[in-house]
């Protein structure tokens, strides 16, 4: 059964903590199917793999489209700590996800990270990139009420 976005975004929160705690940067995403069950979770694993694209969304990403069909994916949800940066919104784009949701967005980000050379973060809205392509995806966020909550895990990572 289906739980109201919040309690999903919670959960990358707690993922997003996780990640931190293994030296990796704090984000956090999962996958949803289409009936609320949490099918992959995934943290940031940049620093430890040394892979420019260790973004939590993007290598979440990789691993659904290997594991699942697109005509499946495009009704999963990708739920996400951060608004996808433009690398992980084409991920997202070219693994047919259907729909993303996020706490806080690129903008907030990038008051948190600041001119931090490990994460130049964008400027660009993910809403933005999509529209660029073919493809209807759904964008659900920011959530002002949780978006604290996942700035918090972020607090004193950055050297701004």
């Amino acid at each position: 059964m289906y739980k109201e976005h919040e309690y999903y975004l919670k959960r990358c929160i707690e993922i997003s903590k996780k990640s931190r705690e293994g030296g990796n940067t704090p984000f956090g995403a999962i996958l949803v199917d289409a009936e609320g069950n949490i099918l992959l979770e995934q943290e940031n694993v940049e620093i430890s793999t040394k892979k420019c694209t260790g973004h939590a969304e993007t290598q979440l990403v990789e691993r659904a489209s290997v594991l699942y069909e697109k005509d499946f994916l495009w009704n999963c949800t990708l739920y996400s700590t951060a608004e996808p940066c433009a690398m992980c919104s084409g991920a997202i784009y070219w693994g047919n996800i259907g729909r993303v949701v996020y706490a806080m967005t690129e903008r907030e980000l990038l008051s948190l990270t600041g001119s931090d050379e490990q994460n130049p973060t964008f400027d660009l809205p993910c809403r933005e990139v999509f529209a660029k392509g073919q493809k209807d995806i759904q964008v659900v966020g920011p959530f002002p009420e949780i978006a604290p909550l996942a700035a918090e895990v972020h607090k004193g990572y950055w050297n701004k």
